[in-house]
């Protein structure tokens, strides 16, 4: 470049900034093309997603989609419900990495009061992946409601202590809020801090969730009470994607993020599951949608009660969701799956 000509060097940088800007419009519209499918098929379902709709599509290190309908931004902050589980298992992950509690250890370890009730023998495992035994019934808006009147996690936690069980603990699978409860005030017996703390010290603030909290109403809920945004429960998903890396800084061991992906329902006995899931099995945590021949998880999950919708798609290396407030359950999974459909059909 030195060697050109001031004028003609100045006539040289123009030209090859009209290229590259041209290069990239091109791309840009190649990639809008690419993901009509899926911007036609949410359009379409507006309507059943519940009007306001942000999705988001994060591959190869990049938000590579992105779609606003209504009054949803990414940054709009809402109530995400069961999508909370995933993020309070990963909390969970934390402690198995630094050796302070482990999947085997014994809940009555923590809290002598499920001993005293012939329940101490339940794992902090067994826990988080919703096969503890404990009868929790299902999760409803009359129970969410009714859980306002509850006034701390360790009252509420106690109390489960005198809940019936439906089987031997790691035999049955019953999903609801028991388990990553017992979970999280296990956590906060371990480091005498309280539960919201602990989650943005280890998740919020690491991963940049700047506008993701725990703390809504008396108590908080680590099974279904998280706020949050789609971005910002992006940037999690985009760590779990990365087998637990985020940007540059490992937040949970590769081999920690394995375990939460594999199974620990197959062959249980299933006495509650929601209908939208009725075909998954369970890890740490978060759904098991598909698996692969060998067995390996591929797509993994954590729905809401609300419709929001996050998942990773191991096969095809991709990060989405779709974030919604939606209380219509009808045609859900349906909805689901031809959103997902439309999302592979683009990346392939």
């Amino acid at each position: 470049m030195r060697y050109l000509k001031p004028g003609f060097r100045f006539h040289f940088l123009i030209i090859v900034g009209f290229i590259f800007f041209t290069l990239m419009m091109n791309f840009s519209a190649l990639g809008q093309d690419q993901f009509k499918g899926v911007t036609r098929v949410l359009v379409a379902k507006k309507q059943a997603l519940g009007r306001n709709v942000c999705m988001l599509i994060f591959k190869d290190d990049r938000l590579i989609y992105e779609k606003n309908l209504g009054s949803y931004t990414r940054d709009t902050p809402d109530i995400i419900a069961s999508c909370s589980k995933w993020l309070t298992a990963a909390l969970v992950a934390t402690f198995f990495d630094e050796g302070k509690i482990t999947p085997g250890d014994t809940i009555g370890k923590y809290l002598p009061i499920f001993s005293m009730h012939g329940k101490g023998n339940i794992t902090i495992g067994q826990c988080i992946s919703h096969t503890s035994g404990i009868e929790g019934g299902q999760i409803t808006l009359r129970t969410l409601l009714e859980r306002r009147k509850v006034r701390s996690l360790a009252d509420e936690v106690n109390a489960f202590a005198e809940k019936p069980v439906s089987g031997k603990p790691g035999e049955v699978f019953i999903y609801g809020n028991i388990g990553l409860n017992i979970a999280g005030r296990i956590l906060e017996v371990v480091t005498h801090k309280d539960f919201e703390t602990l989650f943005q010290e280890r998740i919020a603030k690491p991963l940049g969730m700047n506008h993701t909290t725990f703390v809504k109403g008396n108590a908080v809920n680590p099974s279904g009470g998280a706020t949050s945004t789609a971005s910002d429960y992006m940037n999690f998903l985009q760590m779990i994607l990365r087998k637990g890396e985020f940007r540059g800084k490992q937040i949970i061991r590769p081999e920690t993020i394995a375990l939460m992906q594999q199974s620990r329902t197959a062959g249980r006995k299933v006495i509650y599951s929601p209908a939208e899931a009725a075909s998954f099995e369970y890890g740490w945590g978060e759904w098991i949608m598909e698996k692969d021949k060998a067995g390996n998880s591929i797509v993994v999950s954590s729905p809401g009660l609300f419709g929001t919708f996050p998942w990773i798609d191991l096969k095809r290396n991709y990060a989405a969701i779709v974030f919604v407030k939606n209380i219509h359950f009808k045609d859900r999974q349906k909805n689901y799956r031809e959103i997902r459909e439309a999302v592979n059909k683009a990346i392939e």
